[in-house]
Order: C-alpha cells, then sequence, then structure tokens
C-alpha cells in the first residue's frame, strides 16, 4: 500500500511522490529494508519538457548519505507534453527502517533549448513495523 503523496511544483513541472514499504524483498533480521516509491511528472507548461538527468540524496536513519546521479530515469529520458504526464515506479534500500530521499531532475524545454531544473520533494520511508 502506498504512503500519502508528497507534491511540490517547480518550473511550471509538478512531481508528486508515493512510497511503499516492500516487505516481500525485505529482511528486517539482516537490516534490509525496500522501499517502492512512485514518482508522477505533469508539465503545465504550454511546451513539451525532457528529463535528461537525475541527482538524489539519500539519507537512513543514522544519518547515513548517499548520492546518486544519472542520465534519466528507470532507463528513459521521457518526453513530457504540455499537460500530460509521465509515471514511473523504482526502488531503494536501507539498512533501517527508517529513510529519506530528495533530489532534482534536469530537464529542457524542447522548444527552445533551456535547461530547467525541477525539485524533486523530500519524502520518507519507512517500515511500519518500527511505527508506535
Amino acid at each position: 500500500m502506498m504512503n500519502p503523496l508528497n507534491l511540490l511544483t517547480t518550473n511550471g513541472i509538478t512531481i508528486s511522490v508515493r512510497t511503499a514499504f516492500v516487505p516481500e524483498q525485505s529482511s528486517i533480521d539482516n537490516q534490509n529494508f525496500v522501499f517502492a516509491y512512485e514518482i508522477t511528472i505533469k508539465n503545465q507548461n504550454n511546451f513539451p519538457v525532457q528529463l535528461i538527468s537525475r541527482k538524489w540524496d539519500i539519507t537512513d536513519s543514522l544519518l547515513n548519505k548517499r548520492h546518486v546521479t544519472g542520465i534519466g530515469v528507470v532507463g528513459e529520458q521521457p518526453i513530457i507534453q504540455p499537460n500530460d504526464k509521465y509515471t514511473y515506479i523504482s526502488g531503494c534500500h536501507f539498512k533501517t527502517p527508517f529513510g529519506k530521499m530528495l533530489g532534482f531532475y534536469k530537464m529542457v524545454n524542447l522548444n527552445n533549448s533551456e535547461e530547467l531544473t525541477v525539485v524533486i520533494p523530500e519524502f520518507a520511508m519507512y517500515c511500519p513495523h518500527f511505527m508506535n
């Protein structure tokens, strides 16, 4: 079951994020906590954009940090037309039952080649077994 939605709009692009703990891929005894996240990118501009790259800052509950950069998302560099959206699902693992991610996408306005930075809102992931 996905957790509540996190939402943020930057440069006319709205990013929404939902998360879920994945118990069948996790091992609490081995301190391996796997989470899925679903991101929807909605282009509210009057021009098409292409997602070029991403940068993530990932932090677990012990404040261990990882930084991940890469081309596109899930092997794609999607083009998103005006008033259209693109949704993908990916995942993250932690050695702790809680963690968070935040970051940004680099996108390009396909009408004039202007680069846009789009902020991904911070979102938390947590194992429900450890919630009060």
